[in-house]
């Protein structure tokens, strides 16, 4: 969800009574809002005998606003017969999203910084930690504490300002670093989902395939790198399109907001980049995702029937990359839960023709939940990665809680991470076991 998208009544209202002969436009200046308060059309839109008041959106305002003529595209919108019914304006400090949506972000921005931060240091200073599916969290982590760090702070205004405040640059940089997150984020789960089903459906290819532990790991990495770049090439639009847009509500009033979108490229444009941003950072991924599950289901049911009995001793392998199967499936379920509402809200507003109609306290709340639910999925992964995870969970309570059991641990040796959580130290083993045995012979 766009910063723009997330403004909610941005306008101040005239408290006087307009004229007869001016025209109205009731709405708020906000995407995909119908109304809080009534906005004048400004002296650049003249007054036309047929014009009655519509409830409009944001972007039909914005639109109407900077063409001052009603003959353009949106002259069937000018044409309207709806009558909407005004709605009294109402002040920002009686709006409750005015003080939640603040406290939400506070939250986010605490659990995020210490969540992904710990993970961070957790993986760099153990190396017990650092393993194939471990390395791919730590991606995540990054993506993460970047989002956080440099767009939440800014972001968390959008339900308290009548007006971006931080300048063109921040609003570039903050539009791209949010798409660049969401890519990673996204892109990495489709990789820990295929790595999850290559270790539990067939292994022994995969460990040849990446050639033993340390040739996986340094291809983990280098599959880590490239997804980072993917998701910044397909984040490159949010750098050429993002800008601040001025709305004129009237002669003594205006408004400033971060739109994603170039004007001059038109509305089809936002539309089709609202539906390809679902494609590419929602539905295929998790399509994809689900495919891989469903495969790794239908083994792990299959092999539970047919264990011979020699293979009982590696059913305490298949139980550890089940776990993190099922840590990894968590992370999705997470990111599909997060960014379901404000992918609803968007495909709706932007393709749903009588969105003006229909919007009502239900896409608002919505709006509201999306928004932040977007953000908070930043914070998430720690949260979870502790309640699954005992070995994350331990080195968690050393670093943030101080936790006094620590200093026997590191005097035996500092070894938290779970012995078969990746399949290159799991595989490692069984290969170099059985070329030993092989010399004895």
């Amino acid at each position: 969800m766009t910063m723009l998208e997330d403004r909610t009544n941005a306008a101040i209202g005239n408290d006087s009574t307009p004229d007869a002969d001016d025209a109205e436009v009731y709405g708020s200046v906000v995407y995909g809002e119908e109304s809080y308060y009534t906005a004048s059309v400004p002296p650049a839109l003249p007054a036309a005998p047929h014009l009655q008041p519509v409830p409009v959106s944001e972007f039909e305002l914005l639109e109407a606003l900077l063409n001052s003529s009603a003959g353009g595209p949106l002259g069937s919108f000018w044409n309207a017969s709806a009558v909407a019914t005004e709605t009294p304006y109402t002040p920002y400090e009686l709006r409750p999203e005015t003080y939640i949506v603040p406290i939400l972000f506070a939250a986010i921005f605490i659990v995020g910084v210490l969540g992904n931060g710990t993970l961070i240091i957790v993986f760099l200073r153990h190396r017990a930690m650092r393993n194939v599916p471990n390395t791919y969290i730590l991606s995540l982590a990054l993506a993460d504490l970047l989002l956080i760090v440099t767009t939440v702070p800014f972001t968390s205004i959008i339900y308290t300002l009548d007006s971006w405040p931080w300048g063109s640059l921040l609003c570039t940089s903050s539009e791209f670093i949010k798409d660049v997150s969401i890519g990673v984020s996204v892109f990495t789960l489709v990789a820990l989902s295929g790595d999850r089903f290559f270790a539990i459906v067939d292994p022994l290819r995969k460990f040849h395939a990446h050639g033993g532990g340390r040739r996986a790991t340094r291809m983990t990495i280098a599959t880590a790198v490239l997804i980072w770049l993917l998701a910044i090439a397909f984040a490159v639009p949010a750098i050429v399109g993002s800008h601040i847009k001025t709305v004129i509500v009237n002669k003594d009033v205006s408004f400033y907001f971060c739109y994603p979108f170039p004007d001059e490229w038109g509305p089809q444009y936002a539309r089709g980049m609202v539906l390809g941003k679902f494609l590419v950072y929602y539905a295929v991924p998790l399509f994809i995702i689900g495919i891989f599950y469903a495969l790794i289901a239908r083994h792990l049911i299959h092999s539970a029937k047919h264990v011979p009995g020699e293979m009982q001793g590696t059913v305490r392998q298949i139980k550890a990359r089940r776990k993190v199967a099922v840590t990894v499936l968590a992370f999705v379920v997470i990111f599909g839960i997060c960014f379901l509402p404000s992918h609803l809200f968007m495909l709706w507003f932007y393709y749903n023709p009588n969105f003006n109609e229909d919007y009502n306290g239900f896409w608002h709340v919505l709006r509201i939940v999306g928004f932040c639910l977007s953000f908070a999925n930043s914070c998430a992964n720690p949260v979870a990665l502790y309640c699954v995870s005992g070995a994350f969970r331990k080195h968690f309570n050393r670093y943030l809680l101080c936790d006094g059991t620590s200093g026997s641990r590191r005097r035996h040796g500092d070894n938290l991470a779970p012995r078969d959580t990746s399949l290159t130290s799991t595989m490692s083993r069984r290969y170099t076991s059985k070329r030993m045995q092989s010399l004895r012979m």
